[in-house]
């Protein structure tokens, strides 16, 4: 086997979650380059520009409209998917934040958050999961964070629903690696997106965070392409239940 075709997706179905913008649109844009046909997940305006932009470049892409932190609702949504199409790759990216000390967050703010990061990964794990058990194959990967393994600064619901999906991909990587499905996570670092907006535009929190990694930059959407398309293709088949940090060495210091 070459190292082309390890790495290559053709033939694969991929659903992307959150891929209207940021992390989820550059992972889409990547799966796609390496082969993939894409099933885009989200609720906002640019998903449909995202998938636009996948079709102008070759791709073949479904758009699919979706409120991730409608749980009750969810399964029903994307049980309709794994029906109509053998999913062979899930990549639950999807993900919010809510900054302020935890005794002045609401608690629909709290729910909110654990809805889309953690709820919503196991009811697209269970919907998709099953056709994978079934065929015996499969790949899942999880976005965990920095904040899978360390409390950060007044955003507790983030770094508890972070910490819960490291230990959920451990769990299914566990249950489901003997029938051929691979669960794995990957932890990015500070990346330029629409969460890390506020950080980057305080000059002291910025000026800190950039002091702390080694790289010397804040990580952009596209340096975490290379771990995705690794853990959903063949050259992973024997890695499961691994969270991959992508962080400029910010773990290393």
């Amino acid at each position: 086997m070459t190292a082309g075709s390890i790495f290559s997706l053709v033939g694969r179905t991929a659903v992307v979650t959150g891929a209207g913008g940021g992390i989820g649109r550059a992972l889409a844009r990547g799966l796609a380059a390496a082969g993939a046909e894409l099933v885009l997940v989200g609720r906002n305006g640019s998903l449909q520009d995202a998938a636009d932009e996948l079709r102008a470049s070759g791709a073949a892409c479904d758009a699919v409209v979706a409120d991730l932190a409608a749980t009750d609702e969810l399964a029903a949504v994307m049980d309709e998917i794994a029906n109509a199409r053998e999913v062979d790759i899930l990549v639950n990216c999807a993900g919010i934040i809510r900054r302020g000390p935890d005794l002045d967050v609401s608690e629909a703010q709290w729910r909110e958050v654990l809805a889309v990061n953690l709820e919503a990964p196991r009811i697209l794990s269970r919907s998709f999961g099953r056709g994978m058990l079934a065929r015996g194959r499969g790949k899942v990967i999880n976005i965990a964070s920095l904040l899978s393994f360390q409390g950060g600064l007044n955003v507790a619901s983030y770094a508890a629903s972070k910490h819960a999906i490291v230990g959920l991909t451990q769990a299914l990587a566990t249950e489901w690696a003997g029938s051929g499905i691979q669960v794995n996570a990957i932890a990015p670092g500070y990346i330029v997106t629409a969460n890390t907006e506020p950080l980057r535009a305080d000059e002291d929190r910025s000026r800190q965070l950039l002091n702390r990694i080694p790289a010397g930059r804040w990580g952009q959407p596209d340096d975490l392409v290379g771990a995705a398309v690794f853990l959903a293709s063949s050259a992973s088949d024997y890695v499961t239940g691994h969270t991959l940090v992508v962080d400029g060495g910010w773990m290393a210091r």
